[in-house]
């Protein structure tokens, strides 16, 4: 198994941006949750980009963690650690 290095909680980032990812979906729905509350926050449009915003800077953080965990836990060299990193985040 690869990487390990920060004991895998570049997946607890991946997780952060999931979890916006469902507010953002979830923002105009009526549903109702247990309290008979709405489950969307009707923010408005500009709030929401910025979370979409969000989610793409916490995507590319979760893809530079990885990396460096595969180079500090000797999973990938200098050399192969600069070619991912440019192939995934540049």
């Amino acid at each position: 198994m690869s990487g390990g290095f920060f004991d895998y909680n570049q997946y607890k980032i991946a997780q952060i941006a999931d979890d916006i990812e469902f507010i953002i979906q979830d923002n105009d729905s009526t549903k109702k949750n247990e309290y008979d509350e709405d489950i969307g926050n009707h923010y408005p449009k500009e709030i929401i980009e910025k979370y979409k915003e969000a989610v793409i800077v916490i995507r590319i953080a979760e893809k530079m963690v990885t990396r460096i965990d595969y180079l500090e836990s000797g999973d990938d060299g200098e050399e192969s650690f600069l070619e991912r990193w440019k192939e995934e985040i540049e």
